[in-house]
């Protein structure tokens, strides 16, 4: 299913300080230098309309959230909720994730990547196009500092296979334990707007977290 346009957040917000571009963020620069606040850095793939940001950085004052997404109205529009609630240890790129994680961000510089249903890319010439491949996977071996975790959620169980097989390959990772699902106890307490929309319809979701193996 298309996205739907995203709506425009309100004009009078100021959005300098939550919405940078990709080639703001120099090659090997610390994320942790784009927060005032000390604290380990989480990278989520693929923001969306941002309720992960705003809800996981409000529920962990003491950790530090980047997200990354492509669409320019989707990060214009997560930068805004961001914005309106003045939160300070969030913020969005607009551009690709795997140009980030490729060529931006230095070794051992995350606590965390999540990724949350990915674009599957259906037909089997678009396939090269999923995020969850061998060498995006091992890109993320790489900015991951040991212990680190790997969240991967989707709702195809056969990219989801796929995903666990090329993480396996990289040799970074180790085994993947199930994340374990709870019942969100409101529209806040999903962790994303698919998630939300997928649990309602009734489907099936895959989730695993993988430890960044000691290098």
């Amino acid at each position: 299913m298309p996205r739907r346009p995203p709506r425009k957040p309100d004009p009078a917000l100021d959005l300098s300080a939550h919405l940078l571009t990709l080639d703001a963020v120099p090659a090997g620069r610390d994320p942790a230098e784009l927060f005032r606040g000390s604290g380990p850095v989480e990278l989520e793939v693929g923001s969306g309309k941002g309720l992960f940001l705003a809800s996981a950085s409000a529920a962990h004052p003491d950790r530090n959230f980047l997200g990354v997404e492509v669409a320019y109205g989707y990060a214009r529009l997560c930068a805004g909720r961001l914005a309106a609630a003045s939160t300070g240890n969030a913020r969005i790129i607009h551009g690709d994730a795997v140009r980030l994680v490729r060529e931006r961000l230095p070794d051992a510089s995350l606590a965390a990547v999540h990724v949350y249903f990915p674009d599957p890319w259906w037909k089997a010439r678009h396939r090269k196009r999923r995020v969850l491949s061998e060498p995006f996977l091992r890109s993320c071996g790489r900015v991951l500092a040991a212990g680190g975790t790997l969240h991967v959620w989707t709702d195809v169980e056969e990219y989801f296979r796929e995903a666990m097989d090329a993480a396996a390959a990289t040799g970074a990772f180790g085994s993947p334990r199930e994340e374990p699902e709870r019942e969100p106890s409101h529209d806040l307490d999903y962790r994303t707007h698919f998630e939300r929309r997928t649990r309602l319809a009734g489907e099936p979701v895959w989730r695993a977290v993988l430890h960044r193996a000691p290098a």
